[in-house]
């Protein structure tokens, strides 16, 4: 019953601040995001799509060369880091980012001996992809 409620509610304020909606498997994920990214680096797995968030702990440079990237490294809660890397030639630049800040991910991982990078965090204009995002302060870019 409680879940009920929660999940109620998480609907209702996303409804409200235009999120993107939750079903059941995306809160599923959500929950275990950390865990799946734990999962995937042990096993060094790559193309798995997570959703979770983590603290911005590093801003780096954009990566300029092809596809522009907005890059950023975030803590998640099992203290594992993550490069996450932004397409930002097909979504909008999260300008305001600073260290310190949560952000909110979905999009795909791939294993790496850093931590892993975090990409697909955008729409698919070809439509063959997950659409993945970012969240930020309550807006989402992707």
């Amino acid at each position: 019953m409680i879940f009920a409620i929660v999940a109620v509610a998480l609907a209702l304020s996303q409804v409200e601040l235009d999120l993107p909606p939750l079903d059941a498997g995306k809160t599923t994920a959500s929950v275990t995001g950390s865990s799946l990214i734990e999962q995937a680096f042990t096993n060094q797995q790559s193309d798995v799509q997570v959703e979770g968030s983590g603290t911005v702990t590093k801003l780096l440079a954009d990566d300029l060369k092809g596809s522009r990237h907005q890059r950023f490294i975030i803590t998640l809660a099992s203290n594992r880091t993550l490069l996450i890397a932004h397409n930002i030639d097909l979504a909008p630049r999260i300008d305001a980012l600073a260290v310190g800040d949560t952000v909110y991910f979905y999009g795909e991982y791939e294993w790496n001996q850093r931590g892993g990078v975090l990409h697909w965090t955008h729409h698919d204009p070809r439509g063959h992809h997950v659409d993945g995002w970012l969240r930020h302060h309550n807006r989402v870019y992707q």
